[in-house]
């Protein structure tokens, strides 16, 4: 992982520490963007310990991060101005909300880096910015008791930290709130795409070679023909579940993603029926809906995991539900399509 975020070192009791710099370099904002992508998530992380930002002393607050290098950078980047510490916990590479939810932004794994790093040597305080989105995760009087120090939980947001800083630690009933904006939804686009580019690859490639058969045998002529218009059928399922139903999450008529999804799939079925594109035979037709409903519907409610409308009981019982009916759905769909080739 390129360190180049690392600009120095500040002197202290308990040796020298890190000193990174609250300015995203070009290195930054391209590996941000093929994180996005879902290039090299797994990977990008930084190491567990203690950092500083600007020239902090004994009396500098103490940020708490994962060590998911996306949240690090955006709250190194909310910091630009502050003399701070930064705490890095180990949770696998995972961000601070997904990790908490899991056990790995948790207080063993905090009491833990807060006694090896020595904190109580580096600073006189005795008190921590939790992130809020960690705070399921940790047990502030857990800390207090087995560390000393005490725990403040932070705004849901790293842009809020000045504002929350400047009210003597006090979130407002808006830093509290967890927003999931157009703008939020679209940042996890790319990678909501990302997950399927084995699909986009093989899935296309055996519908456009089976378009070509038909009662007298095989025709590439037909292949040609017929294939290109069920390519771009699957395509317009798959961008219908993982962009058209994000953008338009807040205004799609129902609470399941499932039906979120189905509902986009069968609309965009609707537009691809007006241009002739789901064939000239009702069963051909059906089965297109079939198809491009089912897959919007699952890849919708795939974006269950990322979004803040939804719980994790909540998600369980939908895809439990969904699920079995969207692969029967796409099964019947599939056999209904081939067997339109032979009428």
């Amino acid at each position: 992982m390129n360190s180049n975020y690392i600009i120095g070192q500040i002197v202290t009791k308990i040796g020298n520490i890190e000193q990174v710099s609250s300015v995203w370099s070009y290195s930054d904002i391209l590996s941000t963007i093929k994180v996005r992508w879902s290039l090299g998530r797994m990977n990008y992380i930084v190491k567990p310990g203690l950092y500083a930002i600007g020239l902090p002393d004994e009396s500098s607050d103490v940020f708490i991060s994962c060590n998911f290098k996306l949240s690090f950078d955006y709250l190194r980047r909310a910091l630009l101005g502050f003399n701070a510490w930064i705490l890095v916990i180990d949770t696998k590479g995972i961000n601070v909300w997904c990790a908490a939810g899991k056990g790995t932004f948790g207080t063993t794994e905090l009491v833990h880096r807060i006694k090896v790093h020595e904190l109580d040597k580096v600073v006189q305080h005795r008190k921590i910015i939790v992130p809020q989105l960690g705070a399921v995760g940790v047990a502030a009087h857990e800390v207090k008791a087995t560390t000393g120090f005490r725990v403040i939980y932070g705004p849901v947001s790293a842009d809020d930290i000045n504002a929350f800083v400047s009210l003597n630690y006090k979130a407002t009933n808006e830093m509290r709130k967890v927003k999931f904006s157009l703008m939020d939804r679209i940042k996890l686009i790319p990678v909501e795409l990302s997950y399927g580019k084995y699909y986009l690859l093989l899935v296309p490639a055996v519908f456009f070679i089976l378009s070509g058969f038909n009662p007298h045998g095989f025709s590439v002529d037909i292949a040609w023909n017929n294939g290109g218009k069920a390519v771009l059928n699957l395509l317009a399922a798959y961008i219908s579940g993982c962009v058209f139903t994000p953008v338009l999450l807040t205004v799609i008529p129902f609470k399941r993603f499932s039906l979120k999804g189905l509902f986009i799939g069968w609309m965009i079925a609707v537009l691809l029926l007006k241009i002739n594109f789901l064939g000239n035979q009702l069963i051909e037709v059906i089965a297109w809906f079939l198809i491009i409903g089912g897959l919007s519907s699952f890849l919708g409610m795939n974006f269950t995991g990322s979004s803040t409308f939804t719980s994790l009981s909540g998600v369980q019982k939908e895809m439990k539900l969904s699920l079995p009916l969207q692969i029967i759905g796409v099964s019947l769909g599939f056999i209904t399509w081939i067997v339109s080739k032979f009428i």
